[in-house]
């Protein structure tokens, strides 16, 4: 064994899918007016962060977390207004749950769907858990092609639904009826994947108790918490209870939970934050529309996709000048020369205009 070299062994026993993959890259950030991550670019006010100072302090970090945090869940329950049947699971921010739902649905010839372009974790948990996936392409416009989705809802018999509502990369909410004849149509579960619920104008959380195989899956991290790494999916507990037999144990620490607890006790300072956010994001929205050779698409979320000529010297011009986006060309050929600009503070919004259109001339 000593004369087989490490990379003959990774070739040899590592799946091929996954050799062929490329790792999710997070550019370093140091120095730069970070808009490229869809964080919420406020801190709490001090004296918040001084109470939740004292609540790390005395924190039992010595000890596993609780591994079903009754009073985390009961505070979500409540700021959700769930009905009776319907309950939460905790997950280490969305990512985990993706997987999760990956692992619990993958029978074999188990087909995952969802549309495209859309969240990459959705075909990269795929592939992770040899699941087959199956992309459907948005509409020119990024809204949802209804009849090609199910078509080929018919046509592939999904165990396993995705759709971000709002779509990430492309901010835009679908349109709820089309939706629901998505949820009605498929044989499988639908997860409506709710990250950027605090910025969009609809939810299926209400919906939930109307459909047996609809899942709300949100995460706090937009809102202000993307530190503490805690997303939840909300639904019938009979499907619930299935799937915390897959989620590991301890799987949110003991500092996310208590500090969660203090946040929703606060849920107003955060959803006031996001109403500046909303309120910011419109006025970003009409300055990039009044730039000559730059298409800006209508927003729901926390950030704004927009194209432009040369979008990567573009995005490498803006880099060069301190200010990071996203650089979506040749992620998907519906997003050539696309960027994504998260809306920061005033102060770096307009920073951002100053130095895109720098890049731009």
């Amino acid at each position: 064994m000593s004369s087989v070299s490490a990379s003959s062994l990774v070739k040899n026993l590592i799946r091929t899918e996954i050799l062929a993959l490329s790792a999710y890259h997070v550019p370093d950030s140091s120095g730069y007016i970070k808009l490229d991550a869809m964080e919420n670019p406020y801190l709490l006010p001090q004296p918040l962060r001084e109470e939740i100072a004292a609540i790390v302090a005395d924190a039992d970090i010595n000890r596993y977390p609780d591994p079903n945090p009754l009073a985390l869940k009961g505070k979500i329950r409540e700021l959700l207004d769930l009905p009776a049947g319907i309950d939460v699971l905790l997950g280490n921010g969305s990512d985990e749950l993706i997987q999760l739902l990956a692992m619990a649905l993958n029978k074999p010839g188990a087909t995952l769907l969802s549309v495209e372009p859309s969240f990459v974790m959705y075909k990269m948990i795929a592939t992770f858990t040899a699941m087959r996936y199956v992309g459907v392409p948005l509409a020119a416009d990024f809204g949802l092609d209804l009849a090609a989705m199910l078509s080929a809802i018919e046509r592939e018999q999904p165990a396993l639904v995705f759709l971000a509502y709002p779509n990430n990369p492309t901010g835009n909410l679908f349109s709820a009826e089309a939706v629901q004849e998505i949820i009605a149509a498929s044989p499988g579960l639908v997860v409506v994947d709710e990250a950027y619920y605090a910025f969009a104008r609809d939810s299926f959380i209400p919906q939930l108790a109307r459909y047996p195989n609809l899942l709300v899956m949100r995460t706090f991290s937009k809102l202000g918490m993307a530190g503490l790494r805690l997303g939840f999916l909300a639904g019938s507990a009979v499907w619930l209870e299935q799937l915390e037999k897959l989620r590991l144990p301890y799987n949110v620490g003991v500092l996310p939970q208590l500090v969660a607890e203090k946040l929703l006790d606060n849920h107003e300072v955060l959803l006031q934050q996001a109403a500046q956010i909303m309120s910011e994001r419109a006025v970003l929205f009409e300055q990039l529309k009044a730039i000559a050779g730059v298409q800006v698409y209508p927003t729901e979320a926390n950030f704004l996709l927009f194209r432009v000529s040369q979008a990567t010297a573009v995005f490498e011009g803006m880099k060069r000048r301190g200010v990071l986006i996203k650089n979506l060309n040749g992620g998907h050929p519906m997003l050539t020369d696309c960027l994504r600009v998260t809306v920061g503070t005033p102060e770096e919004n307009q920073r951002f205009i100053v130095v895109l259109q720098e890049s731009i001339g």
